[in-house]
């Protein structure tokens, strides 16, 4: 399972970094903020697993998705005024001190399941947004390869570490966005604060996504067989991510009509 992991940590960076190439870094952080890693990962613990163990693992990891948006929003919020260590280390703070207060919190599954589902479109409209078109975007073949280096290592440090600390730290650590945290610091480092923003802002739209595919696999698992309950999330995020899309199109839209 470890392979695998990091093998799919690969994989995300990859095609988040090629569709950045192709479309623009709002595309490449919306292709890494979809359940890529997730999902995969889900399918086969479906297999090994029971429904019931499954479940209880997307509930777990809705509850972490407020923190996730939150480290988002704050990396996009350093970005203007700071250099990428600065960045990722006031996320990463952010991240850990949101992700133990939700851990603590005595929030039942509806509580859950709100705030998961309404945290990414908070967190699109307090992020900052880099409004200019999108442009493809000249990513070195040596940055890719340095991008799906650092992730990598950067997941096989929290794979491993996780194994040593109390569950609860466990779990807080192994929702840590990699995507999330390697991918900025290398667009803040090389492409400046608006193309972050709009990485991040990309980020947030997938997220959508994201939780969208839990939610629909907690409840899903709650009444279907397992292979109905994945389809089921599968399609879930892939239309939750395309209503977001067509959201913002309608908004920008309707703004430049108004002006």
């Amino acid at each position: 399972m470890l392979i695998l992991k990091l093998f799919l940590v690969a994989l995300s960076v990859l095609l988040s970094t090629l569709a950045a190439r192709r479309f623009g870094h709002a595309i490449g952080g919306a292709v890494a903020g979809m359940p890529m890693i997730a999902a995969p990962i889900v399918g086969l613990l479906l297999l090994d697993l029971g429904a019931v163990e499954v479940r209880r693992i997307a509930l777990a990891t809705l509850a972490c998705v407020p923190a996730t948006i939150l480290h988002i929003v704050t990396f996009a919020a350093a970005a203007p005024r700071s250099r990428w260590p600065a960045a990722v280390t006031a996320a990463l703070l952010a991240y850990a001190a949101a992700g133990a207060l939700l851990a603590q919190a005595p929030f039942g599954v509806a509580a859950v399941c709100v705030l998961a589902l309404v945290a990414p479109g908070v967190g699109l409209w307090l992020a900052a947004r880099h409004t200019g078109a999108a442009q493809p975007v000249h990513v070195p073949r040596i940055e890719l390869v340095l991008r799906i280096a650092v992730a990598v290592a950067m997941a096989g440090v929290i794979i491993l570490g996780a194994d040593t600390l109390p569950p609860a730290l466990s779990g807080i650590l192994l929702a840590v966005p990699i995507t999330g945290t390697v991918l900025p610091c290398f667009t803040l480092q090389r492409y400046g604060a608006a193309a972050t923003a709009s990485l991040m802002t990309g980020f947030l739209q997938g997220l959508h996504g994201f939780t969208a595919f839990f939610l629909a696999l907690y409840w899903g698992l709650g009444g279907l067989g397992r292979a109905a309950a994945f389809v089921l999330a599968l399609a879930a995020a892939l239309a939750m991510a395309l209503a977001v899309q067509a959201a913002r199109r309608w908004g920008r839209m309707s703004g430049a009509a108004s002006s």
